[in-house]
């Protein structure tokens, strides 16, 4: 059984990655800053830059599914996950980050990104930096068991759960129709697969549904 702990477990996609670990017979434990709201069983309340390394001892896996979207928050994104980088690091705890589309690139030379289209649309700009940001330093840590899982470019919250997703890599990823989409509920089945049984340790992958 998968020991696991997901922080901000109270977002959207934390709380839909906590029921479908749950749902498997993982032993999950929500790490939040007030009152649980999730249906883990177990819960760490505590600011996520306040965890140490003794917080998060024996877990198998940690999953980050931390969000920030107004402007001054925004550089949290790094911080956050530099600090729990920082306090995983030489362990064999994998780290797991629900990141953001906006990264993925759009061209085989992996010279532009979905960022930088025409169509982007100018108010997520400053959150697909942000995260982007995130992820060009996570890219700089070999310290850490670490994966970023980007979703498709509509990633919906009350999207339907299909069961069917397409695993894919640094590029963006179309389905059979054309789409980039994903519901938050087929990305958490698409986190939970990764942490029971894939194994892209220090890389990006992405998720789009079938």
């Amino acid at each position: 059984m998968k020991k696991i702990a997901v922080v901000c477990a109270n977002g959207k996609a934390g709380q839909l990655i906590v029921k479908e670990a749950v749902s498997r017979g993982f032993d999950v434990t929500a790490v939040v800053k007030g009152e649980n709201k999730s249906v883990a069983d177990k819960a760490i309340i505590k600011d996520l830059f306040e965890l140490t390394t003794d917080d998060l001892k024996g877990f198998d896996a940690v999953v980050d599914a931390f969000g920030a979207w107004a402007p001054e928050t925004l550089p949290q994104h790094s911080t956050s996950l530099r600090h729990l980088c920082d306090i995983l690091s030489g362990t064999d705890t994998r780290l797991l980050v629900v990141g953001g589309a906006g990264s993925l690139y759009v061209n085989a030379e992996h010279s532009l990104q979905v960022i930088d289209g025409p169509d982007f649309p100018e108010m997520f700009k400053p959150l697909a930096a942000a995260q982007g940001k995130a992820l060009d330093e996570l890219r700089g840590r070999s310290d850490v068991k670490w994966t970023f899982i980007s979703p498709a470019g509509d990633f919906q919250a009350d999207g339907e759960r299909t069961g069917k997703y397409i695993l894919a890599g640094e590029e963006l990823t179309l389905n059979s129709k054309g789409e980039s989409i994903i519901s938050y509920a087929d990305y958490a089945i698409a986190m939970v697969d990764e942490i029971e049984n894939g194994d892209h340790i220090c890389q990006r992958i992405s998720v789009v549904r079938e």
